[in-house]
């Protein structure tokens, strides 16, 4: 059997780094192997959107493609998310949606859509309808902490990064360039 023709759901999920930075591995890993990827990026863009992975749209231009959907603003728990940020992830969660039922690409990945649907920026509902929606040959990837009980029961692989210790906590150490972001 052609392994291609058979994508599967992976979710990154946990309190631990590395969700993206894994995805992201998988997306320079499948884009080597010629590969198309696409990354939606949850809640990433505007003025803070200066992550170091969006030049992988020109390092591997026409095999990644890489859009942001949100406001650049920083949402915390408890916060409510404006008009602005709601109204951002629900074209996210609808473009990745078509994205992955259109059988375009090898490999999506739908980065902090788990945070997405935790915050209320997203239904959890809209991510089912992702995970249905995927095309059979595609390999969808969901990361960010917080990933509901449903998204997990639907996907046939989950990681969960635990925490061990962190710089941030040690050190204070604030986020890299090229490491973090």
């Amino acid at each position: 059997m052609d392994d291609r023709a058979t994508g599967r759901v992976q979710v990154y999920t946990g309190n631990g780094k590395g969700k993206t930075t894994a995805a992201i591995g998988l997306a320079v890993r499948a884009a080597c192997a010629g590969m198309r990827v696409y990354v939606g990026q949850m809640m990433k863009g505007g003025a803070a959107g200066d992550y170091s992975e969006l030049c992988l749209r020109d390092r591997f231009e026409g095999l990644v493609t890489i859009e942001q959907f949100g406001t650049g603003r920083l949402l915390c728990k408890g916060e409510s998310p404006s008009e602005d940020d709601i109204r951002a992830a629900l074209r996210g969660v609808l473009e990745l949606t078509r994205v992955a039922a259109s059988g375009d690409y090898r490999i999506v990945i739908a980065d902090e859509i788990n945070v997405s649907v935790h915050l209320g920026l997203v239904p959890e509902s809209h991510v089912l309808e992702l995970i249905s929606a995927r095309h059979p040959a595609t390999e969808l990837v969901l990361t960010g902490r917080y990933a509901p009980a449903p998204v997990i029961d639907a996907a046939d692989l989950v990681t969960e990064m635990r925490a061990v210790r962190h710089y941030y906590d040690t050190e204070g150490l604030s986020a890299r360039k090229g490491i973090e972001f």
